[in-house]
């Protein structure tokens, strides 16, 4: 058999991963791309909040060297007596941002949820691995301080509607910007008015029309927080004001959003409702590999539909352009009181209305700081969260 100068090429070096938050939505789907390129990309490290059995199992597949579980209560696991000979197990919080700066590290997947992600961010950054973010509520939080840190290409977006953005944004000019079209698919209530949103429950809004998420994003998505939030990170990612952001509705999550130029031409990145296609494009970057998500066959697609968002019914997403407005500390704190709120109505315990009055109530006391700091962050976070609790502790449902 004759080699060919093809097949005799070397093999490419593979890329080191660590997965943070290896276990929900974006970690596993993560993992899934990393199973898929496994010529490419080598998971060395992952961490999960509690779910001890989903960390083992992804440490024998994967070989990782290095794994972290944020809960120390769960250091008595059986489970864990399963992980692979040699795999370095460490406890807390501390413990899964310290795996964002091992030096065998190349880049780092950010799956956590919420306001916790941002240390593992920050540590990231300024260990100048490069970013492969889905934890936006670091980037709404701490913007003003993550941005400055990171080098041109250093931090790569997993959201769809962002990693959409990034891909129209290659090779143009930042000022040739006239606006961006976040989409947004609407959730599960769009349409109603606030009587209707009044009456809904957790189950109701956890039923996404296109969109498989965590819990937490899902009633995001439902309250239109998500998108709000969203437009904050937009805006420090790509140096947009908030007022040139603009919500798209699009039901059918296949444009993933639109940039438009100062000569009005619109560019816009479309594919399937899968978030493998901006995991894989976040790692690997500047190249594109064979896809890991289906392909659309647009010659059988429903038609393409768009709409305003409602921010009158939907006020979530009116905080959070309040807040990106008025930047500084203010973003943080409404994040802090909508993740209080949110798993307070996904527990029953509240209303879907009452995530935005909680929320608009805690923007209305916070007095607004420059943010200097994550530990500056950290306290502007506490206090909110307890402003919250108190709140909601007068809410009978």
């Amino acid at each position: 058999m004759t080699t060919s100068a093809r097949d005799a090429r070397p093999a490419p070096e593979r890329l080191r991963v660590a997965v943070l938050g290896c276990s929900g939505s974006i970690g596993t789907q993560t993992l899934d791309v990393c199973r898929r390129h496994a010529d490419r990309l080598q998971v060395v490290a992952v961490s999960v909040r509690s779910s001890v059995r989903q960390l083992v199992a992804a440490a024998r597949e994967f070989g990782c060297a290095h794994v972290a579980v944020a809960d120390p209560g769960r250091a008595a696991d059986p489970a864990l007596a399963e992980l692979p000979d040699g795999c370095e197990l460490s406890f807390g919080q501390r413990a899964v941002t310290d795996l964002a700066t091992l030096p065998e590290v190349d880049v780092v997947v950010n799956a956590l949820v919420g306001f916790a992600g941002i240390h593992a961010g920050f540590a990231a950054l300024s260990a100048g691995k490069r970013l492969a973010y889905a934890n936006k509520e670091s980037i709404v939080c701490g913007g003003d301080l993550m941005m400055p840190l990171a080098a041109p290409g250093q931090i790569v977006p997993v959201d769809s509607e962002h990693s959409a953005i990034f891909q129209c944004l290659v090779g143009e000019r930042p000022e040739d910007v006239e606006r961006i079209w976040l989409t947004c698919s609407g959730g599960p209530f769009y349409g109603r008015g606030r009587d209707e949103l009044a009456r809904v429950s957790a189950a109701d809004a956890l039923a996404h029309p296109t969109w498989s998420m965590g819990d937490k994003i899902t009633v995001d998505c439902a309250t239109l927080m998500n998108k709000g939030l969203e437009v904050i990170e937009a805006h420090h990612l790509f140096a947009q004001p908030v007022d040139s952001i603009r919500v798209l509705v699009h039901r059918q999550s296949k444009i993933h959003s639109m940039v438009e130029f100062v000569d009005g031409v619109v560019k816009a990145q479309l594919g399937s409702s899968d978030m493998r296609a901006p995991i894989q494009y976040a790692l690997s970057y500047p190249q594109r590999w064979g896809a890991s998500a289906r392909r659309v066959d647009w010659c059988v697609e429903d038609p393409f539909t768009f709409g305003e968002a409602d921010e009158a019914a939907f006020g979530c997403l009116a905080l959070a352009r309040e807040a990106g407005r008025a930047g500084g500390t203010l973003p943080c704190a409404m994040n802090a009181a909508n993740e209080v709120a949110n798993a307070s109505f996904r527990k029953g315990l509240c209303g879907f209305l009452d995530i935005e009055r909680v929320v608009g109530a805690v923007m209305d006391e916070t007095s607004v700081e420059r943010v200097e700091s994550t530990e500056q962050l950290d306290e502007v976070d506490a206090r909110a969260r307890e402003r919250a609790r108190a709140l909601l502790a007068e809410v009978s449902i």
